[in-house]
């Protein structure tokens, strides 16, 4: 199954699936408006950095909890770990669909430090840009997951009776489910404070980095902005490190660690820049969201949801 980077007709709904590495989030959108969502404590080590440590043990989970609040087996799946690589690589714009598959699979090889029959492979053209002569060139944004970390998240989800209609990037869903505005010119930073820190950099609605951070969220820790702003201040520089980067104007949080009391002065403090906590669902009406269920887990499983609804 490839990365779904580009709309695949699916024959229902499915719901967005985030699988963290201390619980579980599906969400279901329709009509603008949260139509599902449920959520779950998940136990630790059966998913540790991102990847699948026991694939039989998370479909028995799986299983339970989608029985449990009676969700719909169709599903779109999220995934963030390091075996991800996330490129923009810019070519001369080419009609013709097969001589663009090819230009970009070759240019692709040298971009991503896997070989590419042992990844999943995807693609989106961003934009269309005009070069300093005056030709039409294309951004594009390429995707590589190595294919067996994506073998592991398929048992799983296939082992609790579920079925996945795609795989989408926790990056990417976290963008759709905030929100970006096309016409920004400056780079601003996302970064979804859970188990995982996930964070992504862009310029209007365009992610242009990405990367998830050692870095673990937890409220017991005192030192967590500390080490997050270390973190966030790398990828930064990295990113900044890059042709054509744009200077960074904010940072917005999200995720259940975005509430965690201080970490927004904190954070603004040792990054000396404006850091926000966004509205855990976006513009999305969330009226229906069960009592007792923390918001900010269900960002990035919205943003899955509303890449299938799209």
């Amino acid at each position: 199954m490839a990365l779904s980077l580009k709309k695949k007709p699916v024959s229902r709904v499915p719901v967005g699936l985030d699988i963290d590495g201390l619980y579980l989030a599906a969400a279901g959108v329709e009509a603008g408006r949260l139509s599902q969502a449920a959520s779950a404590d998940l136990e630790p080590g059966l998913v540790t950095d991102g990847e699948v440590r026991d694939a039989p043990a998370l479909g028995r989970a799986l299983k339970e909890f989608f029985s449990a609040h009676g969700l719909p087996k169709s599903v779109r799946l999220g995934v963030s770990n390091r075996q991800i690589v996330v490129r923009q690589i810019e070519l001369p714009w080419l009609d013709d669909p097969e001589q663009r598959d090819a230009a970009v699979r070759f240019q692709a090889a040298d971009a991503i430090a896997m070989p590419l029959d042992e990844a999943v492979f995807d693609y989106q053209v961003a934009r269309r840009v005009e070069a300093v002569d005056g030709s039409a060139r294309m951004q594009v944004v390429i995707v590589a997951a190595r294919r067996s970390m994506i073998e592991g998240f398929m048992e799983a989800a296939q082992g609790a009776g579920l079925k996945p209609e795609g795989i989408d990037l926790n990056a990417f869903a976290l963008m759709r489910a905030l929100g970006t505005d096309e016409s920004e010119q400056s780079a601003r930073v996302f970064c979804n404070v859970a188990t995982l820190v996930n964070l992504a950099i862009a310029v209007g609605d365009l992610c242009v980095f990405t990367r998830p951070l050692s870095a673990s969220w937890s409220a017991s820790d005192p030192d967590v902005a500390s080490t997050l702003a270390d973190e966030i201040r790398l990828s930064i520089d990295s990113y900044m490190g890059q042709p054509d980067a744009r200077g960074v104007s904010e940072v917005v949080l999200s995720g259940p660690g975005s509430s965690s009391e201080g970490i927004v002065e904190e954070l603004g403090a040792l990054l000396r820049l404006p850091v926000t906590v966004a509205p855990p669902l976006g513009s999305l009406d969330h009226s229906s969201m069960p009592d007792g269920d923390d918001p900010h887990r269900f960002t990035v499983a919205t943003g899955l949801a509303l890449g299938a609804a799209a």
